[in-house]
């Protein structure tokens, strides 16, 4: 212990304690990131959560320095990582709910749609949707066994064991549709459920996080949920984009997601093979979410999830 007593733990390791408050301040300010510039707010917000794993590796140096000074730095960083995150480390989950949904993003090159079909309608959801659909009669066939009512619309669909009606396009800007909207008449009364694949994002080395289509896109699904009639609101769908990413803000600050409500865990979705972000989501209004997971791996690149809610 005597070397802790040492003055020189409050002068070494100065640059490790720079570091630690910059991380601190970047997760504290993030919203405050440009994305101006290739939409470096937008690309932050996406992977906010790892930061958080520059800390052990901070702390294990402060220790080897024997930096007192680095220690006293890293409080910020984990305040507020904590702060941010830590209500996602608990199990929210709990009993009861009438109404179960579930969205996958089954992949257009899936090479087994049948056996996808199935393992995400043995969820036991009330609702499914489907994005990225290519082979629609695979889909359609191994599915209705199980429910009786469904419609595709463009590249995604809906499937339900109760009625639809009012089932419509949704128009996203994009030129050819990748969203719907349909009323769901559950024991309980309607529901608005609204199935959506957001344009997808890329991370360039001279353009930084392209997503200027999946933004305006956002807007047009956000203008829509907005002007829905019905009270009772769910939102399907790969937004290709997370709850913490400013630009689905015309869409987030409408909806309560089911993950950050009833969930355990972050519930990442994509990439299937090591999920770094929830970009699969499912949203509520006038609703409760009562619990949320995420579903086996199946032959696609995103993990499917599901959601129970009570009406």
């Amino acid at each position: 212990m005597d070397q802790w007593r040492d003055r020189g733990v409050w002068r070494r390791g100065i640059v490790l304690a720079v570091i630690a408050a910059l991380l601190g301040l970047l997760m504290l300010l993030h919203t405050q990131l440009p994305n101006k510039i290739g939409n470096l707010g937008s690309l932050t917000e996406t992977f906010l959560p790892w930061l958080g794993l520059a800390v052990p590796v901070l702390f294990v140096l402060a220790l080897v320095r024997r930096s007192a000074t680095a220690l006293v730095a890293l409080l910020l960083p984990i305040v507020t990582w904590v702060n941010l995150f830590g209500g996602l480390l608990s199990d929210k989950t709990a009993k009861g709910g009438n109404f179960t949904v579930a969205t996958h993003n089954v992949n257009a090159e899936n090479p087994n749609p049948a056996a996808t079909a199935r393992a995400v309608a043995a969820s036991g959801a009330d609702v499914v949707a489907l994005e990225e659909l290519t082979n629609t009669s695979r889909y359609e066939k191994a599915l209705e066994g199980t429910y009786k009512y469904h419609s595709v619309q463009g590249t995604v669909g809906i499937w339900s064991k109760y009625p639809l009606e009012l089932v419509q396009p949704v128009d996203i800007q994009l030129g050819w549709v990748r969203a719907l909207r349909a009323t769901v008449r559950t024991p309980q009364g309607p529901v608005a459920v609204y199935v959506a694949h957001l344009p997808s994002v890329r991370v360039k080395f001279n353009a930084g996080f392209t997503a200027g289509q999946r933004d305006r896109s956002a807007e047009a699904l956000g203008r829509a949920i907005a002007q829905e009639p019905e009270k009772r609101v769910v939102l399907l769908g790969d937004l290709n984009g997370t709850m913490n990413d400013r630009s689905l803000a015309p869409v987030t600050s409408q909806l309560r997601s089911a993950q950050g409500a009833a969930g355990d865990g972050f519930g990442f979705s994509w990439p299937a093979s090591f999920p770094m972000a929830r970009i699969d989501q499912i949203m509520v209004r006038g609703m409760d979410p009562v619990s949320a997971w995420t579903l086996p791996k199946t032959p696609s690149d995103h993990l499917p999830v599901a959601a129970r809610v009570k009406l």
